[in-house]
């Protein structure tokens, strides 16, 4: 007997959707996660650069958040990340990188020790307006034993210092890479994890840094 909804083109069949499913070339996946201060780029970086349908937990800023939420610098923000942004990206069809942005604000730190549990690296954007935000996710990371690359968002009104510059404000070594980048565009978004991957190689030893904290 046919299929009466698929000869009406109707509900399509459960499962992935053929663009979201892996390629079978894919031999290992990581997590990465996506750090930096409110309002920092963040869910513009994984949603630019997923290859699948990125998960965000936007929500639409009121007054209530005011009191608790410092705008300054970044005014024309009318929505926030309340838990996590999630989208995945392939290397070369066969390293995977699940990406988790993390929430900006103090009050939803709480959900940051579930993010980072078994990151592999992590990338700090950084809005050269605020720069004091970036302290408290790197300090995190820290803790956390992630190691991380810092990426200087290029705002169309923001100052851009140079990297001697941004390395004394922020207090980073030498050996830590230090890029410039859009959020807002794919190829720059990819760059900056091209940078994570080689820093981690580097420093790591590449596959031995996969095989510590594979995703799960």
């Amino acid at each position: 007997m046919a299929c009466n909804d698929c000869d009406r083109g109707g509900p399509a069949p459960p499962g992935p959707r053929e663009e979201d499913r892996l390629p079978s070339s894919a031999e290992r996946a990581v997590k990465v996660v996506i750090a930096g201060g409110f309002g920092a780029g963040k869910t513009t970086m994984v949603g630019s650069v997923s290859e699948i349908r990125p998960l965000t937990t936007e929500e639409t800023m009121t007054r209530a958040s005011a009191p608790v939420d410092n705008l300054c610098g970044v005014e024309e923000k009318s929505a926030t990340t309340v838990a996590m942004d999630f989208g995945r990206l392939t290397f070369g069809g066969r390293l995977v990188l699940y990406l988790f942005g993390t929430p900006g604000q103090q009050r939803f730190w709480s959900l940051w020790n579930g993010v980072l549990e078994g990151a592999l690296g992590a990338v700090v954007l950084v809005d050269a307006r605020r720069l004091q935000d970036c302290f408290q996710p790197m300090d995190r990371l820290k803790e956390g034993g992630v190691p991380f690359v810092v990426a200087l968002n290029t705002f169309p009104d923001a100052p851009l210092p140079g990297e001697r510059e941004l390395r004394a404000a922020l207090d980073l070594p030498g050996h830590m890479p230090v890029v410039r980048c859009d959020a807002r565009q794919p190829g720059s978004s990819r760059d900056v994890l091209l940078t994570l991957m080689r820093y981690l190689h580097d420093t790591y030893g590449g596959e031995d840094a996969a095989a510590r904290k594979e995703a799960p």
